[in-house]
């Protein structure tokens, strides 16, 4: 299998986590895109988005969420997913609300840097930053327990959150202690860890 990813995506980094819990990484060839003067994620994958994996046979399978459920599947399942029942859509819709918080701040971080100083919408950047304030205002009341997909989902959006200039830290002193504690757990964050 091969990964094409980046480790400054927050969406890459969590696919090559959970790649790392899930024992699959040296299984893997994993492909730095920013870095590989022989791009070919636009052949395989038409958004030309990553992270793009492509399994045993070729098939290019993307985006994050299903690259995760892929993995988490060929490493026996219900390992980072539960297999089935609430558990599972649980899992599955607070990793939809991780991938939301890293979204907006890739898309405020975008503004920042693309856009010329008259054409940036403070009212965009306003908009994508209440998204982020609401959704870690139900993580903070509810900080995750186990180190599952949504757990790996919140924990790359935060890390990318702190290389903006988007502040959450003093409003959630429960995620701070979480991930100082993760850092601390988990092997397969400081084995993706960006450069800096």
């Amino acid at each position: 299998m091969i990964l094409r990813y980046s480790l400054g995506s927050p969406f890459a980094r969590k696919t090559a986590m959970a790649a790392h819990a899930l024992g699959l990484a040296a299984k893997i060839e994993m492909i730095d895109h920013t870095a590989d003067p022989s791009n070919t994620v636009r052949h395989k994958n038409p958004l030309h988005k990553i992270p793009m994996l492509i399994a045993g046979g070729g098939e290019a399978i993307f985006d994050s969420p299903v690259i995760m459920e892929y993995l988490d599947e060929i490493a026996g399942g219900g390992r980072i997913i539960p297999a089935r029942g609430l558990p599972r859509y649980q899992t599955l819709t607070r990793l939809a609300l991780a991938d939301g918080v890293a979204e907006a701040a890739v898309l405020i971080h975008y503004e920042d840097r693309w856009r010329d100083e008259g054409q940036k919408s403070q009212r965009w950047i306003d908009h994508q930053a209440s998204k982020i304030h609401r959704s870690l205002e139900l993580f903070e009341s509810d900080p995750p327990v186990s180190f599952d997909a949504a757990a790996m989902g919140l924990y790359c959006a935060l890390s990318f959150l702190d290389r903006t200039a988007i502040t959450w830290r003093n409003q959630c002193p429960r995620l701070v202690a979480w991930m100082a504690k993760v850092e601390k757990t988990e092997p397969s964050v400081t084995l993706t860890e960006p450069a800096k």
